[in-house]
């Protein structure tokens, strides 16, 4: 174990924000740095957890309730953390993670407009503790970032979330804004809608802000 824990940094948005653009992005200033770290993502991370990632995201015949859902996102997050990011941050490595509990709040309590209660139990049962020491959440206008998701997607098939309409979307955003104005030390707001450079080069004023970076 590391005399000093790594840092648990994720970064949250709806879809088309550009949050996988971001993680390379900040993999690399890392790398430049000497900075030991991971990346990985929600649901899935580890082989068992991208198992339920699939269960999760692919469509099928029979239908998934939205109480399965979430039940499915906790079961892939309780093995995600158990075998992969506790053992890294424990090791001194930094875990930068593509989404996180916060989007369980957004997307299944918001878009599936789920009781936030469940949520929350589930979140103590998992993670005891545990929260990211950093969220970054993209956000850009939910017609705009959707313009985006199609144009990176067009010929590719959409996952379960991907076909929600926008006003699944706008209420998952609106969550993530509400997080955001109530936990304002941990969640920090990016306007997404600027450049790919200057939206890398916020997330990295933000590391150095907080003395994590030089």
């Amino acid at each position: 174990m590391s005399a000093t824990p790594g840092r648990f940094v994720t970064l949250e948005g709806i879809e088309g924000v550009g949050k996988t653009t971001q993680v390379a992005r900040l993999a690399e200033v890392l790398k430049a740095r000497g900075i030991a770290h991971v990346l990985t993502r929600e649901p899935g991370g580890t082989p068992l957890a991208e198992r339920i990632r699939e269960l999760v995201l692919n469509a099928r015949e029979e239908a998934l309730p939205p109480t399965a859902e979430l039940l499915l996102m906790f079961a892939a997050r309780a093995v995600h953390l158990a075998n992969h990011i506790e053992p890294q941050l424990e090791a001194g490595r930094w875990v930068i993670c593509d989404r996180f509990t916060d989007a369980t709040y957004a997307y299944q309590g918001g878009g599936r407009q789920l009781s936030m209660d469940p949520i929350r139990q589930l979140e103590s049962l998992v993670q005891g503790a545990r929260r990211p020491d950093l969220t970054v959440l993209l956000d850009a206008p939910v017609e705009q970032a959707l313009r985006r998701a199609r144009r990176r997607n067009a010929g590719s098939p959409s996952d379960r979330f991907e076909s929600e309409r926008a006003e699944f979307f706008e209420r998952v955003r609106g969550v993530y804004r509400a997080l955001a104005a109530a936990e304002p030390n941990r969640i920090v707001v990016v306007d997404a809608t600027q450049a790919a450079d200057a939206v890398a080069a916020r997330i990295i004023e933000l590391l150095e802000e907080r003395a994590w970076i030089s």
